[in-house]
């Protein structure tokens, strides 16, 4: 697992890690377009609403994900090569997660 995160900041997904998370954009893709179209046809604004709650939903989900896999490889790789800055890395996506 060492190689799947490199001194570049690139990170080989594996095949099954890859589609999950590009079907989940692809549906956030779709509910954005979705919204678009709602608008263009003067749809109600509670209605627009609850579509953009559901992409924010969505889009959390897509992080949560993401981020459960990079700490199961990259960080936890890091950190087994004793690369201990990877933790303040973390702490720091984490904060800016949670804004």
């Amino acid at each position: 697992m060492g190689k799947e995160c490199c001194e570049c900041k690139k990170k080989q997904r594996s095949e099954d890690e890859y589609k999950a998370l590009i079907n989940r954009l692809n549906r956030i893709e779709g509910q954005v377009r979705g919204i678009k179209k709602m608008v263009e046809t003067d749809t109600y604004c509670t209605d627009i609403l609850v579509q953009v709650s559901a992409i924010n939903a969505a889009l959390n989900a897509f992080n949560r994900e993401l981020l459960a896999n990079h700490i199961r490889s990259c960080v936890a790789d890091d950190i087994k090569n004793g690369k201990d800055e990877t933790i303040d890395e973390l702490v720091a996506t984490l904060q800016k997660l949670m804004k």
